[in-house]
Parts: C-alpha cells; structure tokens; sequence
C-alpha cells in the first residue's frame, strides 16, 4: 500500500448515486485514493466487456472522476484499517456518536484517511472503535442526517483547509 496524504474509505454505501457524487467531490478537493470496502459498488474496471446497472450509475454521476482518482476495491474494511494503521495514517471516521467532536473543531494530521459508511445506518460501532478520531456535522433541524455525498463534501473541505 502506498500511503497517500488524503484517502476516502467508502464502506457498504449502498447507493451508486452517492459514490459517483463522492468521486466528484474527491476529484475536486484532492482527494489521492479512495477505498471501497463491503457492498460499496465499484466503478467499471475493464474486467468485463460491458457496464453493470451500477457501474453505469457511476459513470453518469461522477462525470469522469472515476477515472481520475485512484481507487481500488476491498471485502473487509478491516484490512485497509490495518494497512492504515500500520503506515500512521490517522483514520477518522464522520460519524454521529458519543465520542464526536464538531468537524470544525477536529485538527486534522496527515496523512489522513475519511471513513463514510452505510446510508441509514452509520458506521459499526466496532468500526468506529478501531478510528482514531470521529467527527460529526451539527444537525440543526428535525432530520438528523444528510446525504452521505453532501457530508463527504462539506467534511472533505473542511479538512482541506487545515492542510
């Protein structure tokens, strides 16, 4: 594994919409790989000779960014979390939980490594256990959430700029 100084890991979004959205938005802050780990869906990768349903989602959404931002396709978050670890990067995960700091408020070390995970559900609280960090968006109205892609966006320029 080479370590880059910013990387996204998308673990089980399930929405290919949302992973083409996150291309493009780590296309556009800098973004030098991102980790699709679980049941994320992947961006065609030549293997066969057509498109999938959602590798064509992708395609349409991320509007080429899949192809220029490095990637590459796990089953098991854990062992990108291990090889991460294992290369000090600081894995932070964007998360709503008791040990969340505000994303405005959390200093970013690098190299660094954004987790985002499952739409509805979050992040596994075993996940988040194995994160050296996790930060949280304020939620000010009666929906708690935002999209997956909106909060990847607004935390990946967040931590940018603290670069």
């Amino acid at each position: 594994m080479v370590v880059k100084q910013l990387s996204l890991i998308l673990h089980n979004i399930r929405s290919a919409h949302n992973v083409g959205s996150i291309f493009r938005s780590a296309d556009a802050s800098g973004v030098d790989h991102i980790y699709l780990t679980g049941y994320t869906p992947r961006p065609h990768d030549g293997s066969m000779p057509y498109m999938t349903k959602p590798e064509r989602s992708i395609v349409k959404i991320a509007l080429g960014a899949q192809d220029t931002v490095s990637w590459s396709g796990h089953d098991t978050i854990e062992e990108v979390i291990s090889a991460m670890k294992s290369h000090d990067v600081q894995v932070v995960a964007l998360e709503q939980d008791d040990r969340s700091v505000p994303y405005r408020m959390f200093e970013p070390e690098f190299p660094l490594a954004l987790i985002l995970g499952h739409e509805p559900t979050g992040i596994d609280h075993d996940i988040l256990e194995k994160c050296d960090a996790i930060i949280e968006l304020p939620m000010y109205g009666t929906k708690k959430s935002l999209n997956v892609s909106v909060a990847a966006g607004i935390a990946l320029y967040a931590i940018i700029e603290k670069r």
